[in-house]
């Protein structure tokens, strides 16, 4: 079942097209990966998913239900939530109250409950916090609970970022550049977390521009160039796929552009 539906998704910025007419499926369960060159408008379909910018044309489904319009914060409570390509976690909060964020996003209490003290903003309180601890064990950043995020090295603050996101317990997960700036051991970890983040019945949706862990991690990929969709398909047909290969390197194979 198609749990994400971008039909002919259109987005203009003064005189760039930045998407032009995209059309894609992510399949309920599935880890897709979304890649291109740079300045292809991958970044900017993920802005165009979760709220942050309106299509100038086209559609976003999200469980079968028109989403196009819906803002940020009612997205994260409907089930979608992502990461961003530059960290951006509170440095002066600690990482678990980092976390806790990502849980309130997604949290069915007001503000009223809080100033009167209601006994249903406590026990949502506490069930906020055993689910960001439980989320902080999942990415092994639980010993660093009470550490100020700013003292996290960097990529720590990714798996915090990912943390954060999973406190708002999201059907889909979207996530942009996770292991920029990581280390080999690190990104080995990271491919490990979103298997294990897919076993959890998480849909992910993956911008990277390590292609290791594209082909090792993606169930299907999708190619952008110019804000066009070019190609469609498993790791290997992608690897293999001339119009891929030419975005990327300027050229195809045997034949070097002038």
């Amino acid at each position: 079942m198609a749990l994400l539906r971008l039909e002919r998704i259109n987005k203009r910025f003064g005189g760039l097209q930045a998407l032009a007419s995209v059309d894609m499926t992510v399949e309920e369960g599935e880890i897709r990966g979304l890649i291109g060159p740079n300045g292809s408008g991958k970044t900017t379909l993920f802005n165009v998913v979760t709220g942050v910018f309106l299509p100038d044309g086209g559609s976003v489904h999200f469980n079968d239900t028109d989403v196009t319009r819906v803002p940020t914060h009612k997205l994260i409570q409907l089930g979608i939530a992502r990461t961003f390509q530059e960290v951006e976690v509170f440095p002066d909060l600690t990482v678990l109250e980092n976390a806790m964020v990502g849980a309130h996003s997604a949290s069915k209490t007001g503000v009223w409950d809080a100033v009167w003290g209601a006994r249903r903003y406590a026990q949502e309180e506490g069930r906020i916090r055993s689910q960001a601890q439980a989320n902080l064990q999942f990415v092994a950043l639980s010993e660093s609970e009470e550490e100020l995020a700013r003292n996290l090295p960097y990529g720590r603050l990714r798996m915090l970022e990912i943390a954060r996101a999973l406190s708002s317990q999201p059907a889909l997960l979207l996530l942009d550049e996770p292991s920029a700036g990581m280390n080999r051991s690190e990104s080995l970890d990271l491919m490990r977390l979103i298997a294990r983040i897919r076993e959890r019945g998480t849909t992910v949706l993956l911008i990277e521009h390590n292609m290791k862990m594209v082909m090792d991690v993606c169930d299907r990929i999708t190619v952008l160039n110019h804000g066009e969709r070019i190609a469609e398909g498993k790791p290997q047909e992608i690897q293999a796929n001339e119009q891929v290969i030419e975005a990327y390197l300027g050229h195809r194979r045997g034949r070097r552009t002038k």
